[in-house]
Protein backbone atom coordinates (compact mmCIF):
# COMPACT_ATOMS: atom_id res chain seq x y z
CA UNK A 1 0.00 0.00 0.00
CA UNK A 2 2.96 2.31 0.46
CA UNK A 3 3.60 2.33 -3.25
CA UNK A 4 -0.04 3.30 -3.90
CA UNK A 5 0.20 6.27 -1.49
CA UNK A 6 3.42 7.35 -3.15
CA UNK A 7 1.92 7.01 -6.62
CA UNK A 8 -1.11 9.11 -5.61
CA UNK A 9 1.14 11.74 -4.02
CA UNK A 10 3.20 11.85 -7.21
CA UNK A 11 0.04 12.17 -9.32
CA UNK A 12 -1.27 15.01 -7.13
CA UNK A 13 2.08 16.76 -7.42
CA UNK A 14 2.00 16.33 -11.20
CA UNK A 15 -1.47 17.90 -11.41
CA UNK A 16 -0.53 20.79 -9.09
CA UNK A 17 2.75 21.54 -10.91
CA UNK A 18 1.08 21.27 -14.32
CA UNK A 19 -1.55 23.80 -13.30
CA UNK A 20 1.00 26.05 -11.61
CA UNK A 21 3.82 25.96 -14.17
CA UNK A 22 1.94 24.93 -17.30
CA UNK A 23 -1.12 27.18 -16.99
CA UNK A 24 -0.89 29.83 -14.28
CA UNK A 25 2.75 30.91 -14.79
CA UNK A 26 2.47 31.32 -18.62
CA UNK A 27 -0.86 33.16 -18.20
CA UNK A 28 0.68 35.64 -15.73
CA UNK A 29 3.72 36.21 -17.99
CA UNK A 30 1.50 36.70 -21.05
CA UNK A 31 -0.67 39.19 -19.21
CA UNK A 32 2.40 41.07 -17.93
CA UNK A 33 3.87 41.21 -21.45
CA UNK A 34 0.58 42.48 -22.89
CA UNK A 35 0.50 45.28 -20.32
CA UNK A 36 4.20 46.18 -20.44
CA UNK A 37 4.88 45.91 -24.19
CA UNK A 38 1.83 45.01 -26.28
CA UNK A 39 3.55 45.46 -29.68
CA UNK A 40 6.51 43.15 -29.12
CA UNK A 41 4.38 40.72 -27.11
CA UNK A 42 2.19 40.19 -30.16
CA UNK A 43 5.08 39.63 -32.58
CA UNK A 44 5.83 43.26 -33.59
CA UNK A 45 3.15 43.13 -36.27
CA UNK A 46 3.08 45.92 -38.85
CA UNK A 47 -0.11 46.98 -40.60
CA UNK A 48 -1.03 48.61 -43.87
CA UNK A 49 -2.88 51.91 -44.09
CA UNK A 50 -6.21 50.04 -44.14
CA UNK A 51 -5.33 48.08 -40.98
CA UNK A 52 -4.40 44.73 -42.54
CA UNK A 53 -1.45 42.92 -40.97
CA UNK A 54 1.40 43.02 -43.50
CA UNK A 55 3.89 40.97 -41.53
CA UNK A 56 6.26 41.31 -38.63
CA UNK A 57 8.94 43.94 -38.25
CA UNK A 58 11.13 41.09 -36.95
CA UNK A 59 11.00 38.91 -40.07
CA UNK A 60 12.19 39.71 -43.56
CA UNK A 61 10.03 39.11 -46.58
CA UNK A 62 10.52 39.30 -50.31
CA UNK A 63 9.47 42.44 -52.15
CA UNK A 64 9.22 42.13 -55.91
CA UNK A 65 9.16 44.99 -58.35
CA UNK A 66 11.46 47.92 -58.99
CA UNK A 67 9.22 50.30 -56.98
CA UNK A 68 10.15 48.60 -53.68
CA UNK A 69 13.29 48.41 -51.61
CA UNK A 70 14.68 44.90 -51.69
CA UNK A 71 15.90 42.88 -48.73
CA UNK A 72 18.99 40.74 -48.43
CA UNK A 73 19.10 37.48 -50.33
CA UNK A 74 17.62 34.56 -48.41
CA UNK A 75 18.80 30.97 -48.64
CA UNK A 76 15.40 29.88 -47.26
CA UNK A 77 13.14 32.16 -49.36
CA UNK A 78 12.15 33.97 -46.14
CA UNK A 79 10.39 30.88 -44.79
CA UNK A 80 10.41 30.55 -41.03
CA UNK A 81 9.92 26.82 -41.44
CA UNK A 82 13.30 26.38 -43.12
CA UNK A 83 15.25 29.19 -41.52
CA UNK A 84 18.97 28.97 -42.12
CA UNK A 85 21.85 30.14 -44.21
CA UNK A 86 23.50 28.55 -47.20
CA UNK A 87 26.53 27.46 -45.13
CA UNK A 88 28.75 28.20 -48.10
CA UNK A 89 32.33 29.12 -47.34
CA UNK A 90 33.43 32.59 -48.46
CA UNK A 91 36.12 30.77 -50.46
CA UNK A 92 33.77 28.32 -52.22
CA UNK A 93 33.24 28.55 -55.95
CA UNK A 94 29.48 28.26 -55.50
CA UNK A 95 29.48 31.29 -53.16
CA UNK A 96 31.67 33.30 -55.55
CA UNK A 97 29.36 32.42 -58.43
CA UNK A 98 26.24 33.37 -56.43
CA UNK A 99 27.82 36.71 -55.46
CA UNK A 100 28.78 37.46 -59.07
CA UNK A 101 25.28 36.58 -60.30
CA UNK A 102 23.65 38.76 -57.63
CA UNK A 103 25.96 41.66 -58.42
CA UNK A 104 25.20 41.46 -62.16
CA UNK A 105 21.43 41.32 -61.50
CA UNK A 106 21.57 44.24 -59.06
CA UNK A 107 23.67 46.41 -61.38
CA UNK A 108 21.26 45.71 -64.26
CA UNK A 109 18.24 46.57 -62.08
CA UNK A 110 19.90 49.68 -60.56
CA UNK A 111 21.68 51.43 -63.45
CA UNK A 112 21.66 54.81 -61.66
CA UNK A 113 23.15 53.47 -58.40
CA UNK A 114 26.45 55.05 -57.41
CA UNK A 115 29.44 53.15 -56.07
CA UNK A 116 30.01 49.48 -55.39
CA UNK A 117 27.16 47.15 -54.53
CA UNK A 118 27.01 46.96 -50.71
CA UNK A 119 28.15 43.67 -49.23
CA UNK A 120 24.83 42.83 -47.59
CA UNK A 121 23.18 42.89 -51.02
CA UNK A 122 25.47 40.12 -52.21
CA UNK A 123 25.37 37.69 -49.30
CA UNK A 124 22.44 35.96 -47.64
CA UNK A 125 21.79 36.52 -43.96
CA UNK A 126 22.62 33.69 -41.57
CA UNK A 127 18.96 33.04 -40.74
CA UNK A 128 17.50 33.87 -44.13
CA UNK A 129 14.88 35.92 -42.24
CA UNK A 130 16.76 39.15 -41.54
CA UNK A 131 14.41 42.15 -42.00
CA UNK A 132 17.28 44.67 -42.05
CA UNK A 133 19.64 45.95 -44.70
CA UNK A 134 22.46 48.40 -44.24
CA UNK A 135 21.72 52.11 -44.69
CA UNK A 136 24.28 52.00 -47.52
CA UNK A 137 22.27 49.34 -49.38
CA UNK A 138 19.02 51.26 -48.89
CA UNK A 139 20.61 54.49 -50.22
CA UNK A 140 22.19 52.53 -53.09
CA UNK A 141 18.68 51.41 -54.18
CA UNK A 142 17.09 54.84 -53.68
CA UNK A 143 17.65 56.14 -57.27
CA UNK A 144 15.76 53.14 -58.72
CA UNK A 145 12.85 53.46 -56.28
CA UNK A 146 12.70 57.26 -56.74
CA UNK A 147 12.62 56.88 -60.53
CA UNK A 148 9.90 54.19 -60.42
CA UNK A 149 7.73 56.16 -57.99
CA UNK A 150 8.45 59.60 -59.41
CA UNK A 151 9.54 61.07 -56.08
CA UNK A 152 12.75 62.86 -55.09
CA UNK A 153 15.62 60.84 -53.61
CA UNK A 154 15.71 63.29 -50.68
CA UNK A 155 12.22 62.21 -49.67
CA UNK A 156 13.34 58.58 -49.75
CA UNK A 157 16.34 59.47 -47.59
CA UNK A 158 13.95 60.76 -44.92
CA UNK A 159 11.93 57.51 -45.09
CA UNK A 160 15.15 55.48 -44.86
CA UNK A 161 16.21 57.44 -41.77
CA UNK A 162 12.80 56.87 -40.15
CA UNK A 163 13.01 53.10 -40.78
CA UNK A 164 16.57 52.82 -39.46
CA UNK A 165 17.10 50.98 -36.18
CA UNK A 166 20.20 52.40 -34.52
CA UNK A 167 22.95 50.27 -33.01
CA UNK A 168 22.32 49.49 -29.34
CA UNK A 169 23.96 52.10 -27.12
CA UNK A 170 25.35 53.61 -30.32
CA UNK A 171 28.13 51.07 -30.68
CA UNK A 172 26.82 47.52 -30.20
CA UNK A 173 26.07 46.07 -33.62
CA UNK A 174 25.34 48.20 -36.66
CA UNK A 175 22.55 50.47 -37.82
CA UNK A 176 20.00 48.62 -39.95
CA UNK A 177 17.09 49.71 -42.12
CA UNK A 178 13.95 47.65 -41.53
CA UNK A 179 12.80 46.98 -45.10
CA UNK A 180 9.30 45.90 -44.12
CA UNK A 181 8.68 49.18 -42.27
CA UNK A 182 10.35 51.18 -45.06
CA UNK A 183 8.18 49.64 -47.77
CA UNK A 184 5.03 50.11 -45.68
CA UNK A 185 5.96 53.79 -45.33
CA UNK A 186 6.29 53.92 -49.13
CA UNK A 187 2.89 52.27 -49.56
CA UNK A 188 1.27 54.76 -47.14
CA UNK A 189 2.85 57.74 -48.89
Amino acid sequence: MTWLRQALAGLRMLVVMTLLLGVLYPAVLTLAAQVAAPGPANGSLVTTADGRVAGSALLGQAFDGPEWFWTRPSASDYSGETSGGSNLSPASEKQASARADREAELRAANPDAVGPVPEDALTASASGLDPHISPAYARWQAPRVAKERGIPVGELDALIDAATDRAALGFIGADGVNVTRLNLALARR
